[in-house]
């Protein structure tokens, strides 16, 4: 297989819709600035699996390395209401940099095969990484190898069990449970791959990948 970088996202405010990338700079955490806010209420992280208009705000990390949502400060009154809109009055934002941010570990991995398999639009599974040039669902075999891109070197751990979230449209913000009950059918529930950096270094898009 020629593999290669197809397609780079990060997601600055956890659980909201995120940025495309030319390249990145991947740390022992995942890529940098990922998911460094979250949205809060009184009992605990709030997401998209049920408060999913927060899929409709755009996330992104302007110049200065601050996170913005919909283009405006994570720290302004217009962000802030933004977020209780979607997510209902008594939510806030936080940052928080801990690994414990990430749902299982700090990077996902999809492939263009199985993404193709799926037959929906890639946003519904929220990957870091596209691995172009991949057969069918060759992904089912990856569990335990090993990604080399330049000097980076990525874990693949497990399959990514799959929510809620993949239900909703990116760009309608609607729902279709379908969706997820079709993900159990045909790819038993899981689609992508959970992921770890074992040697930190930048990836840019169209890198050739080692599979190892």
């Amino acid at each position: 297989m020629a593999l290669t970088v197809a397609g780079l996202w990060r997601y600055p405010v956890k659980t909201l819709a995120g940025e495309v990338l030319d390249d990145a700079w991947v740390d022992d955490d995942g890529i940098r600035g990922d998911r460094i806010v979250h949205v809060r209420g009184p009992e605990g992280v709030r997401t998209s699996r049920r408060q999913y208009q927060l899929l409709g705000l755009h996330g992104t990390l302007g110049a200065d390395g601050i996170p913005l949502v919909n283009g405006e400060p994570w720290q302004s009154e217009a962000a802030a209401a933004a977020v209780r809109e979607a997510a209902g009055a008594d939510a806030w934002l936080a940052a928080y940099t801990g690994v414990e941010r990430f749902d299982v570990l700090p990077l996902l991995v999809a492939t263009d095969g199985a993404v193709q398999e799926f037959g929906r639009d890639i946003r519904r599974l929220r990957p870091n990484l596209l691995v172009g040039g991949v057969p069918g669902m060759a992904e089912r075999e990856w569990e335990g190898r090993y990604l080399h891109i330049g000097t980076v070197v990525i874990r693949l751990d497990s399959l990514r069990a799959r929510c809620p979230m993949t239900t909703v449209d990116p760009d309608a913000i609607t729902r279709d449970p379908e969706v997820l009950r079709d993900i159990g059918r045909r790819f038993g529930g899981k689609l992508a791959l959970n992921a770890e950096v074992v040697q930190p270094g930048r990836i840019r898009l169209h890198d050739v990948i080692h599979l190892v």
